[in-house]
């Protein structure tokens, strides 16, 4: 640990754990990508198959990680990993792009969400949107140095809250709705390509992988990480294919593609009245809010264990512990700041583009690191990925297609996220160097 010799309090619990994993993966996805999954997929049943494709790929890439997680107990989740595996140089680079870009766009662009959420709802005027952002983030940074264990009561909360809604859109849905669930899009409307849905639903999945960043606060990480990532995963799965069916079963394909992101809320109004456009959109709020609690729980660990091991720029104040909270306090500061500074400065969902790629590459550095951590280790493990080699492979195959898919679509913004990363390596050296002559 530090110098200061105090420990992260081990407050994370299966529940906790579990919250975590959902409430970070629920955000706005749900609501937002049924249109857009059915405009590449072309018709329900496709549409279906994206979804549970990307719940599959999701699935063993974190029952992969959580082999590895179980065997390198420790804060930081994915940057620890690749250090611990393949060196300090790389472990530098994930921190790098997460602390720098990855985590304070994410932050920013889910609290500008937000505030256009809660601004619309009430009628305030749009520039406010910001203001309001930024105060959720200041808020629920606070909450998270007061105590791990409110920002776990918040994202507990949250969590349940967010599947209220979505509870009641699979009952009524299910239940009211008369359409034929195995319906086209109209051929004018589609842009058949199955792998851009897929990718469209990876997106919507993506979030799993932060609570491996809290195995330093674990109870017991070894047994709790696999049962959390593993029920965690299952669930959201098992939300977007019954949400999906669920809407289809209200409304045709061809309307929930013309009406893209008001699907839901549409869906909503015709099994609820006019109140349900309100209660959806109030659920989207709560799904938002609970998201980003989950990101402002998770992401300061990455900053604070890199901290911890002198990797950054004045590491020894940001690994400090709070001395009565127990909390990585100056860690979560730096995050809000930088957040903050996004939400102002630019548009943040362009930056956390840029991270996607590079956060891909990484991804799949991490699932290959099971077979290498398999031919290092060779005692008895407390949790083995199962039906190995094949869900691992998998999980690569996954990783594969999302930065083939991305670098034919978007190849300026690989090429940045790539610069971005390299942008890092005078930093570790200098760090380095500087280290060397203590």
């Amino acid at each position: 640990m530090n110098s200061q010799n105090q420990e992260l309090k081990k407050e994370v619990g299966l529940f906790f754990a579990l919250s975590i994993v959902v409430g970070t993966i629920i955000g706005s996805g749900v609501f937002m990508k049924p249109g857009t999954v059915l405009t590449y997929s072309g018709s329900a049943n496709m549409a279906l198959l994206a979804w549970f494709l990307g719940g599959i790929l999701t699935l063993a890439g974190g029952l992969t990680v959580a082999e590895i997680g179980s065997q390198i107990p420790k804060t930081g989740g994915l940057y620890t990993y690749i250090e611990e595996v393949y060196g300090e140089l790389w472990g530098f680079l994930c921190g790098w792009v997460q602390t720098v870009v990855y985590g304070p766009a994410v932050i920013g662009a889910l609290g500008l969400y937000f505030g256009s959420l809660l601004t619309n709802l009430f009628s305030w005027n749009s520039a406010l949107e910001s203001v309001v952002g930024v105060i959720t983030v200041v808020f629920l940074c606070v909450i998270n140095i007061v105590g791990t264990k409110y920002g776990g009561f918040v994202q507990t909360l949250t969590t349940v809250g967010k599947l209220v809604p979505i509870v009641f859109i699979i009952v009524f849905g299910l239940w009211k709705g008369n359409e034929n669930i195995g319906s086209t899009v109209d051929s004018a409307l589609t842009d058949m390509n199955l792998g851009a849905a897929i990718l469209a639903t990876l997106f919507a999945y993506d979030g799993w992988i932060l609570l491996a960043s809290m195995g330093g606060e674990m109870k017991n990480p070894a047994k709790l990480l696999p049962r959390a990532m593993t029920a965690g995963l299952l669930i959201v799965t098992a939300c977007y294919l019954f949400v999906n069916i669920a809407l289809l079963h209200v409304l045709p394909a061809t309307e929930i593609v013309k009406l893209g992101e008001n699907a839901t809320g549409t869906a909503a109004t015709m099994l609820f009245g006019d109140i349900g456009g309100k209660i959806i959109s109030i659920g989207i709020i709560v799904s938002i809010f609970g998201c980003l609690n989950g990101k402002i729980l998770t992401f300061p660990r990455v900053t604070f264990a890199m901290a911890e091991r002198g990797q950054l720029p004045f590491s020894k104040s940001i690994a400090k512990i709070h001395p009565s909270f127990q909390t990585p306090w100056i860690s979560v500061l730096l995050q809000m700041i930088l957040a903050s500074i996004v939400m102002f400065a630019s548009n943040p969902d362009k930056l956390s583009d840029l991270a996607v790629f590079t956060i891909y590459m990484f991804y799949m550095l991490a699932f290959f690191a099971v077979f290498i951590l398999r031919k290092k280790n060779k005692k008895k493990r407390e949790y083995s990925v199962p039906l190995y080699p094949i869900l691992p492979i998998i999980a690569i195959i996954g990783s594969l297609f999302v930065l083939i898919s991305t670098l034919m679509t978007k190849p300026l913004s690989c090429l940045l996220s790539i610069g971005v990363t390299i942008i890092g390596l005078p930093i570790y050296y200098a760090i380095k160097k500087k280290r060397q002559r203590i």
